[in-house]
């Protein structure tokens, strides 16, 4: 009879509260994998919103994460940037994953089983390390995805934290697009010339854009992009505001303009790729765009796995200039 095994699990208990517990796993499936985790990513945007309670209960079944448990507000298990190796792989489970290094979409916790569909192996020459920005990566596609630039255009994109600087790397790289990335943190510019990203903190020539990207989480930001955008230009709205009200100014411009506001949310796929890409396709896309070695400038804080508690607290008040913070294990 084989041995009981038990896992490391970070649950939030209420807002603002965080604790590492340590649970049984149940018996293995045929189909499961035994994951061990090397490391996990914090999304500093949705999981802070989590983790200080701040989503609006209209949204609590729509903001579940794939393997959560329990239930918003709490206690619940939350996350979805798990990098680990495949340790166990019963002979019934399909491809052979075991001793492979994958991606899964899965909350912060040392060991795990999953269904072997549910993780994504890494490419050969991607550091795990850096795998952790995938969940990252995905929202970026979709939201280019979403705003369909194209040659030439004129990009800007509101706030350059990891998302809107992923998004400014994949526009960059169109053909002919005159791309900047704005933040009021001048801090942000290191990592912008990382990328090979033009940065500014001050706004743009109004009516300038032919194609706005709004990722700062501010209702301020918002503001500046309507004012940025061209006429007859698109905002995509990349940011989620939890219960926070949004006031926006829509009787200047706006109307003259012929602007348009368009919602980006990675939980489903644009409606002119679902006919022919899958969660799993775009998942793969993102995890071979994370082989550039210069995407390492947007991870820019590590702690260990018993210290998350602390680490999530902090970084929910106060992130600082912090970008993606990193969690070994």
């Amino acid at each position: 009879m084989s041995k009981t095994k038990s896992s490391r699990q970070f649950w939030i208990q209420g807002p603002g509260q965080g604790e590492i517990l340590r649970r049984d796993l149940p018996s293995r499936q045929g189909h499961e994998v035994l994951v061990r985790t090397l490391f996990s990513g914090i999304s500093r945007g949705t999981e802070s919103l989590v983790f200080k309670g701040e989503v609006p209960p209209s949204q609590y079944v729509t903001m579940r994460a794939p393997f959560q448990e329990g239930t918003l507000p709490g206690p619940i298990k939350y996350g979805y940037s798990s990098v680990g190796e495949v340790v166990e792989q019963a002979d019934s489970s399909g491809a052979n994953l075991e001793g492979q290094t994958v991606f899964c979409l899965y909350p912060h916790q040392d060991l795990y089983l999953v269904q072997g569909s549910a993780v994504t192996p890494l490419p050969p020459d991607l550091p795990p390390a850096r795998a952790v920005l995938a969940a990252n990566m995905e929202t970026a596609v979709n939201a280019v995805w979403d705003g369909g630039p194209s040659t030439g255009d004129r990009i800007v994109v509101i706030g350059a934290g990891v998302i809107g600087l992923l998004i400014s790397w994949l526009c960059r790289q169109i053909p002919g697009t005159q791309v900047t990335a704005i933040d009021l943190n001048a801090s942000r510019e290191s990592q912008a010339k990382s990328l090979g990203v033009p940065f500014s903190t001050d706004s743009p020539p109004e009516a300038y854009a032919d194609l706005v990207f709004h990722t700062s989480g501010s209702p301020s930001g918002l503001r500046r992009a309507l004012e940025s955008a061209g006429e007859e230009a698109t905002i995509v709205e990349v940011s989620w505001y939890g219960n926070e009200p949004v006031c926006l100014p829509l009787g200047e411009g706006f109307h003259s303009r012929r602007l348009s506001v368009k919602c980006s949310q990675v939980g489903r796929l644009p409606s002119m790729r679902s006919p022919r890409w899958t969660w799993s396709r775009r998942m793969e896309l993102a995890l071979d765009l994370l082989r550039d070695p210069n995407l390492d400038a947007l991870i820019t804080g590590e702690s260990d796995f018993k210290d998350l508690p602390e680490v999530l607290a902090h970084l929910s008040k106060d992130p600082g200039d912090e970008l993606c913070h990193r969690i070994r294990y």
